[in-house]
């Protein structure tokens, strides 16, 4: 006889709950459920209620959402500025002395940015574009470190109807050249270099580099931020600060389609030729002002916000500008790492502008506990009232020592789910209105249509399942640059009439949604398909364990064999046996690690997402694939030798 599995096993299942206080519902935006009720009647009637009372219109639209299977227009036939909305509109609104951006540096320089300010740079650097020859439809390529100028550069290519394409400073010259390349960019922004690790890394030699396979940029604009030699091509390059010298600070946001192309992204996947994720301009910026606005609990005349991403992603286009400048928020910009010059770094900054909102990953939140308790615990963080979690599921033990430590028992958490792809969070709580529990992201927002689907195609209700998503929104891609066939196919072809980008995910029995991370990354034991996530999350519940990271690798016997990568809290021991223990206790013996490796890191891009992909070429011997995007490749030579070192089975 056969037996039935689930899609995905569901192991594990968290009973702590954590409801909204009451001193927090007082004060907050949503403490019902009014915004679910009206979303779920008409959710197009939703958003364009969100539209029209978020967002500054300079042509009221015909249409509301255009659905042509898989492709969406939203706010068909309006038209607005998004580099209007962000800045203009505030400085109207008598706000342009209110501060945009507290910028930190690393070395620990300072910037205070006001609202005004901001414009008024925004307004000269869409006149050196201008003066460059880039014209609405055209393509910029911006390389920067985490510095106010990328922030300027995104506004003023959205001020003048140029898409910006964003690559992270972290990616080699090749990645800029590929991006480059594929988008056509007429200009290419970037700077001599940033600061890392107390050290200047080079942006412009790579930048140099790339051009050299590159044929469609006729002008560098080169902004000094390292001081670090740099050779200056005549003709092409030019240095920011010169060109800004001389420019104007009146340029009129002009009025641009609400289907304008406002940026590409791109995805860079572990294969293939990366995807340009295509975003337009009014339903993107409707969908991140909303959800930057309730999901965060936003007053924007006392929070200060602090975004923890790179502008390089998703989250830094979404949550650190375009959001939070829309609802005229203040905000904090960090250049550098967590750990320069001590690992309090981001406590000090907390406790230095009294940040309120802190909203980060959960590969930092572990590293965080790597270092201890007694790192927080040095900085007075009594200002937090929210702290949010970007980038990957976040497993209960961090988020218990993220509430009890980071928010002192006294903050919700908002642990969101979203894409590229999707362009803002689509499941999340509101924080005065959802009742918590630590590892979920509780629930769709209002507006948003997910569902679990088995293999089959059909509706799972207690288990693990695909998480799919049932209808068009807003801040939706519009497509893959060029390439119409792949959005399809990579998105749609999985389930008939349903989005899909490839998470898996469980429903407990009260309807919350627990990501379980890339179905990619199930696992198949003895016919079990089991998550990484779930027995990552079973090794961290361990009091000496910081982070774990678990791979499928191939095994005669069970199909697949778990192996783990375990880092333990600093100062801590534990036998590899009883942690195996562990996770059988935790979860079942049927998810106990064959092999446990222990290690003082984990291999992770320079956004903190840990390379499952290179941990699996670990495991099972073979060659390691593209190690470009590492944050630090020793890592994966010092597992090597472990591995090689390991005793072997009988």
């Amino acid at each position: 006889m056969t037996e039935n599995h689930e899609t995905i096993d569901a192991l594990q299942w968290e009973k702590r709950t954590f409801a909204p206080s009451e001193a927090f519902k007082k004060n907050s935006l949503v403490v019902g459920t009014h915004l679910y009720d009206e979303a779920n009647e008409d959710y197009e009637a939703f958003w364009a209620r969100q539209a029209e009372e978020l967002v500054t219109w300079a042509k009221p639209w015909d249409t509301i959402c255009e659905w042509n299977l898989p492709f969406s227009k939203w706010f068909v036939g309006g038209q607005l500025n998004v580099s209007y909305n962000c800045l203009d509109r505030h400085v109207l609104a008598g706000k342009g002395d209110k501060v945009a951006i507290h910028f930190e540096g690393e070395p620990g320089d300072t910037r205070t940015v006001t609202y005004a300010q901001l414009l008024d740079e925004v307004q000269k650097f869409s006149n050196v574009l201008k003066g460059l020859g880039v014209q609405k439809g055209d393509r910029v390529n911006i390389y920067l470190p985490m510095i106010v100028e990328a922030v300027v550069a995104m506004l003023a290519c959205a001020r003048i109807g140029a898409a910006h394409s964003v690559v992270f400073g972290g990616f080699s010259s090749q990645a800029l050249a590929d991006r480059i390349n594929d988008a056509e960019a007429k200009v290419l922004i970037t700077a001599d270099g940033g600061y890392r690790r107390g050290e200047v890394f080079a942006l412009k030699p790579q930048a140099d580099e790339a051009l050299e396979n590159t044929t469609t940029v006729t002008s560098v604009v080169v902004v000094q931020r390292g001081n670090n030699p740099v050779d200056m091509k005549q003709g092409r390059d030019h240095w920011y600060h010169e060109l800004m010298a001389t420019a104007s600070n009146d340029c009129p946001a002009e009025p641009m389609d609400s289907e304008q192309l406002l940026f590409l992204l791109y995805t860079s996947g572990t294969t293939g030729k990366p995807k340009g994720i295509m975003h337009t301009t009014g339903g993107y910026l409707t969908h991140v002002t909303f959800t930057h606005k309730y999901v965060f609990d936003l007053n924007p005349e006392k929070d200060i916000y602090w975004c923890t991403a790179d502008v390089g992603w998703i989250t830094g286009h979404s949550y650190i500008v375009y959001g939070p400048l829309s609802n005229g928020a203040t905000q904090v910009i960090y250049e550098g790492v967590p750990n320069f010059p001590g690992n309090d770094r981001m406590w000090n900054i907390i406790n230095k502008y009294k940040v309120t909102i802190f909203y980060t990953a959960p590969t930092a939140i572990r590293t965080y506990m790597k270092w201890g308790v007694e790192e927080p615990a040095k900085h007075d963080l009594s200002s937090l009232r929210l702290l949010g979690s970007v980038g990957e599921p976040i497993n209960p033990e961090a988020w218990m020592w993220y509430h009890e430590n980071i928010g002192r028992g006294n903050c919700p958490i908002v642990d969101t789910w979203w894409q590229t792809e999707t362009g803002g969070i689509m499941i999340s709580p509101l924080p005065g209105a959802t009742t918590t529990k630590p590892g979920s992201a509780t629930f769709p927002l209002p507006g948003v249509g997910a569902e679990l689907l088995d293999d089959a195609g059909k509706p799972v209700t207690r288990g693990g399942g695909y998480l799919t998503l049932t209808h068009p929104w807003p801040g939706m891609l519009r497509g893959i640059w060029k390439d119409p066939d792949r959005y399809k196919d990579a998105y749609w072809s999985r389930f008939e009439g349903r989005y899909f980008a490839g998470d898996g995910a469980k429903l407990d029995d009260d309807g919350y949604l627990w990501l379980l991370g890339r179905v990619d990354d199930v696992m198949n034991v003895s016919g079990h398909r089991i998550s990484t996530t779930e027995v990552e999350s079973a090794l961290v519940s361990h009091p000496a364990v910081a982070e774990a990271a678990v791979v499928g690798a191939n095994d005669a016997t069970t199909g697949q064999a778990i192996i783990a990568y375990v880092t333990l809290v600093g100062g801590s021991e534990v036998d590899e046996q009883v942690l195996r223990n562990h996770v059988a206790s935790e979860i079942g013996a049927i998810a106990k690690p064959k092999t446990i490796y222990f290690t003082p890191d984990l291999p992770k891009t320079r956004s903190g997402k840990i390379m499952r992909r290179l941990l699996r070429d670990v495991a099972e011997g073979r060659n390691l694939g593209d190690t470009t995007t590492l944050a630090d490749a020793n890592v994966v030579n010092e597992l090597q030798k472990r591995a090689a070192e390991a005793p072997s089975e009988d």
